[in-house]
Order: C-alpha cells, then structure tokens, then sequence
C-alpha cells in the first residue's frame, strides 16, 4: 500500500514501492512498459463500472473537524478551506490524506493562521543589522532609514517592535523596499521572510503553484499564503500535490521539509556512496545549483566515478540526475544501475527513502533542529490522528 492512496489524476496513485524494482536490463525495461501501459489499464477499467460519485462537501468538512484536536477553535472554518482545497486539487480526502494535513499545521502553527513568533522584534533587527553588515553599511545609516515615517503614520522601527507575526514583519519589510532606498539595498528587491501561513509554507513555491487557486486574490500571492484559507490550499499542494514512491508518510513529511523528492534522493546518494566508495551527505541535492558540466558537485563526482561501471559518460549521467526533482527518476537508467551495483557491494537489499540529513537553520530557530526532527514530530500527530 502506498503512503496515502489518492486516486485521480493530480494526486492519484503514488507509484509501487521502488524496493521492488531492483533489477536491470530486462526487468528495468518491463517496469517501464508497465508504467506506460498501466493509465490505459485503470482508464478501461473504470469505464466499466458506474462512475465514481463525488464526495459529500458536508460529510467531507465533517470527518475533517472531527479529527482535530478538541481544542482547536473555528473547526468548522478550518475544516472548510481544508475541503474546498482537497477538492480544487483533486485529492483524495481519506483519512491518510485529512490526517497528514492536521499533523502540519499542528506541528507549524498549533491551529493559528497567522501565528505569534517569539522575539520576532529581535530576530527582525538581528537580520537587518546582518545584512547592513555584509553590505558595509554603517549602523547610523540603518538606524536613520527605521526613523523614517512609514505608510501608518509609525517610524520603521516603532512597526518593528511591535510586530507579532510574520506576516505583520512582511508587510513592513514591502514597505521598506517599496519607499526606502536603503530598504532596496538591504533586501536587494526581495521580501525575507519567505514563510507563510498555517503550514508554514513557502512563499516562492505559492507564486509557482498559483494557478487554479481557487480564490479571488487579494492583493498578491505573498498576501494570499498568509491567509488561513490560502496558506492552507498552498500548504496542501507542497504536502499532498506531487506523486511519489513512498510506502510511508514519514518521507513525505520529510519532504516537506526539505523539498519535492528529497527522501528518495537521500536513498539514492547512499546507494551511490555505498557502490563508489565515496562518503556523501545525505541531503537530497543530486546538483550543485547553477553548476557547470565541468563543476559537479559531491554527488554528481561519486556518480561519475562509477561512469565506467554504469556506461555512462558525464554528460548522461548529468541529464539524468538532472531529473532528482521529478518521480520520473527512478525510471532513469542511473538510477536503476547505481541501486543494482550498490546492493551487490551491500550483499542486502538497500532502502529507496531515507530521511535526509539536514540541520535546519532560520533566524527563526534557537536550537539545532533537524530534517528527521520535523518529520519524526510530524508522524507521531499523524499517528494520534489516524487513531483519533
């Protein structure tokens, strides 16, 4: 059984479990004719039955609110946008998917849809200062531009230290860019608080992913994801809106995280870790961004070590790690021969998701943090909830 079991053409069936696709040669090139084949085969079959019927709005929102905590306020409200967004994505509304989404917001944002950040006044300045320190800009200058006016009547720095959340630092960080020079300066044209909302979602991926939303929207996105009701269906999309090979929630989470596929990717790095020798991080990036052919990164030059092996040269070995970001990797040549390699080395079979390694950092965080934190966390709610 796959981690949440959804259905239609969005976030329908996750794909089977890549422990089972082990081989090569063969058995690699009939899991691929079946990938294809398969949609045909689920098409016929079900236009042989009645048609499916739609879920029950009423009766979805129901089983949402009553899988809450019972202390969460507005369960109707949040239940609400919960199901219109389940519905607008097409995802399934199963008790894996409704459970999966509590467990975020309660380990993001304890039901708060624009939640209290402590010491935000603090840690807001602390980055200011940062910035004007890289950027060799004197401290009197910084303190000049708070003392400006801002558009409600308070200096920058009065807004600063009465800000709560992030999406009150946000907005006076768009002012500050939008009305002070020094403010484009400091942020280079780039709002940083990059967060938003009830699921803590980020920012850069709701302005990706904007599309079908299915609200009017009120001033921008970055506006919109610090809703309750746009934070939720954007949170929702990273969380449940892709396709992957895992058998357990617990690597979704991770994603989350750590971002799209970064499970599936840690398990590849440590097949090709084991198969070349070479110690890597397990963190999920197969490329260094923005890298040349003839600059890869950790991973690209254990993978090339094997180029031999593989029969591969560099520049197929970079198409194919190219595709980390998308399920269509493990379907690649690359993929199939390095686990292959790896597992004869290993004499075991070797695991197709690893929580990533990741130490997670924000000027958000005071204690060091993992990506195997936030995941275990998470998947401890999801349990209570799938027992609720």
């Amino acid at each position: 059984m796959n981690d949440d079991g959804r259905h239609t053409p969005r976030s329908s069936r996750e794909a089977p479990a890549p422990a089972a696709r082990t081989g090569t040669g063969g058995g690699s090139r009939a899991w691929r004719g079946l990938r294809v084949l398969l949609p045909v085969l689920l098409t016929a079959c079900a236009t042989q039955g009645p048609p499916r019927p739609a879920h029950d709005a009423v009766a979805v929102r129901a089983e949402i609110a009553r899988r809450m905590p019972a202390t969460t306020a507005d369960r109707t409200g949040w239940a609400g946008d919960i199901q219109i967004a389940f519905d607008a994505q097409r995802i399934e509304p199963n008790a894996e998917n409704i459970c999966a989404v509590l467990a975020v917001i309660e380990q993001e944002s304890g039901y708060r849809a624009d939640p209290v950040v402590a010491g935000l006044p603090a840690i807001a300045r602390r980055e200011i200062d940062r910035r004007a320190s890289a950027l060799h800009v004197p401290k009197r200058l910084v303190d000049a531009a708070l003392a400006i006016r801002s558009t409600d009547g308070r200096t920058y720095a009065q807004r600063l230290r009465g800000a709560r959340t992030e999406r009150e630092l946000s907005e006076i960080y768009e002012d500050m860019i939008g009305r002070v020079p020094l403010g484009k300066r400091l942020f280079a044209d780039m709002n940083p608080v990059q967060t938003a909302g009830p699921m803590q979602v980020s920012i850069a991926f709701a302005e990706a992913h904007a599309r079908g939303y299915p609200y009017p929207v009120e001033g921008s996105i970055r506006r919109e994801a610090f809703s309750r009701r746009g934070g939720l269906y954007f949170g929702i999309a990273h969380l449940l809106g892709y396709e992957t090979p895992y058998t357990r929630k617990l690597h979704r989470f991770a994603d989350y995280n750590a971002g799209w596929y970064a499970s599936r990717n840690a398990a590849f790095q440590n097949a090709a870790g084991l198969a070349s020798g070479i110690e890597l991080a397990l963190d999920g990036d197969l490329l260094r961004p923005g890298a040349r052919l003839d600059e890869p990164g950790q991973t690209e030059r254990a993978v090339r070590a094997l180029g031999a092996s593989l029969g591969m040269d560099d520049r197929a070995i970079r198409n194919a790690l190219a595709r980390g970001d998308r399920l269509e990797f493990d379907d690649t040549d690359l993929y199939v021969k390095v686990f292959a390699l790896a597992e004869v080395r290993a004499r075991t079979p070797l695991p197709r998701a690893l929580v990533p390694g990741i130490r997670l950092e924000s000027p958000k965080i005071t204690r060091d943090l993992t990506t195997a934190w936030f995941a275990t966390r998470v998947n401890d709610r999801y349990q209570r909830c799938m027992r609720r």
